[in-house]
């Protein structure tokens, strides 16, 4: 059978980005605003005024509700926006860079991004930067790259933070399905000025960046008696919740309604309206996801960690398709990544190696499309969408390992 033609040709990450277009800023106001009407949006400002271009903003990243929110706390100010190229991919280029987006892949270090934010800021622009790179997996802040500092004292501009609430637990990312009720709110915040970024240790910036960025839905969500009560509010719930409280049983979890429960111990768990577990052990989510990642932690430190597994193998050098590179083998250890593909224009496999000490941590999907959980692993100018073909694979605990993993690797 004939394969379709496919481009290869990488993403053009040296493209200097163009501003957004003044001509669909309204359109694109009026949009966010309907997006977030339901959610009766609540933006409050600190120490805002008299703030002007140029500035770097850094948002904290819960669901694509945060693209609506972003441009409404920034307004009536347009901005560039870093993005993941499946945005690229999925809406098109072209209005991509109309609506002021820099492409780039996550967890990679690249230089043409760096030097594309250095030039929207030299223009009196403004970027917007989600630093911890992926959704939030049970409502609660990521550990931000150290790399985050040193943009500030690189680029000597004003730091604006926005904490937003709300937009995860609207539509978490083990199931997209909105929940309705949920209140949203944005907290922009004016963090440091241009001589603070340019002056205070980095130690000192990297802490109160994180601080800023703190947050965790649903304690907030019981402290505001902010009641979801869908049917069907557990459903996916397994993804990030893989290994029974109960019994500790990895990859034995199942969600049914507002039920998620063990398939080897039969121990069941209750999530109510105001997001807490009533079950054995834990009650909030959060703390399980944090028990969990423990458990990974002393997996590497006893030597037992080893991942390797059979995985479906999608490419995306570009923002025009996707490439099918049919089955490859993925592991993971404390080395860090071997990934064993066939490319597409080669006769015999190749393995690509991501080592634990440049891999700050790793982009996790648990539907991705339609197709199911998978990782993705990025060199410069490719994007490698891994898919599970046998059991034993969880994004969650592979992402715990990477992390664990690199914090091991640092000098």
């Amino acid at each position: 059978m004939k394969r379709r033609a496919i481009d290869p040709t990488p993403f053009d990450r040296r493209r200097e980005p163009p501003r957004q277009n003044l001509f669909i800023m309204p359109a694109l106001w009026l949009w966010s605003w309907l997006s977030t009407r339901p959610g009766k949006l609540r933006i409050r400002k600190f120490n805002m005024e008299g703030l002007k271009p140029p500035f770097l903003v850094l948002g904290t990243h819960h669901a694509f509700m945060d693209f609506y929110v972003t441009p409404l706390c920034l307004f009536p100010h347009r901005a560039n926006y870093v993005s993941e190229l499946e945005g690229f991919e999925y809406y098109g280029e072209w209005p991509y860079r109309q609506v002021g987006c820099l492409g780039t892949r996550k967890f990679v270090n690249d230089l043409a991004l760096v030097r594309n934010i250095r030039r929207c800021m030299d223009r009196g622009g403004i970027l917007v930067l989600y630093p911890e790179a992926r959704y939030a997996n049970v409502g609660t802040s990521s550990c931000l790259p150290p790399s985050t500092a040193k943009l500030i004292r690189y680029l000597k501009v004003p730091v604006v933070t926005i904490n937003m609430r709300g937009n995860y637990l609207q539509s978490p990312i083990w199931n997209l399905k909105k929940r309705k009720g949920v209140r949203l709110e944005a907290d922009v915040t004016q963090l440091l000025t241009a001589d603070e970024a340019a002056s205070l240790p980095l130690e000192q910036i990297q802490q109160l960046v994180e601080k800023a960025l703190s947050y965790d839905e649903y304690a907030w969500q019981a402290e505001q008696g902010m009641i979801i009560d869908v049917p069907w509010r557990a459903e996916g719930l397994e993804h990030p919740l893989y290994q029974c409280a109960a019994c500790g049983r990895e990859f034995t979890m199942v969600s049914q309604g507002a039920e998620l429960f063990c398939t080897a111990c039969d121990a069941r768990w209750r999530m109510d309206e105001l997001g807490r577990l009533q079950g054995p052990r834990f009650s909030h989510i959060p703390d399980w996801y944090e028990w969990e990642r423990s458990q990974v932690e002393e997996e590497i430190r006893q030597g037992h960690y080893q991942l390797d597994t059979r995985v479906r193998v999608q490419s995306l050098p570009n923002a025009v398709n996707f490439i099918e590179l049919g089955e490859g083998r993925l592991q993971h250890g404390p080395e860090g990544f071997a990934l064993t593909f066939t490319d597409y224009d080669a006769a015999e496999p190749n393995t690509l190696h991501f080592p634990a000490k440049s891999t700050f941590s790793i982009h996790t999907e648990y539907d991705y499309r339609g197709q199911g959980e998978c990782v993705t692993l990025s060199t410069p100018d490719n994007t490698y969408f891994l898919y599970p073909l046998e059991p034993g694979f969880s994004a969650t605990k592979i992402q715990f390992a990477t992390e664990a993993l690199w914090r091991q690797s640092q000098p």
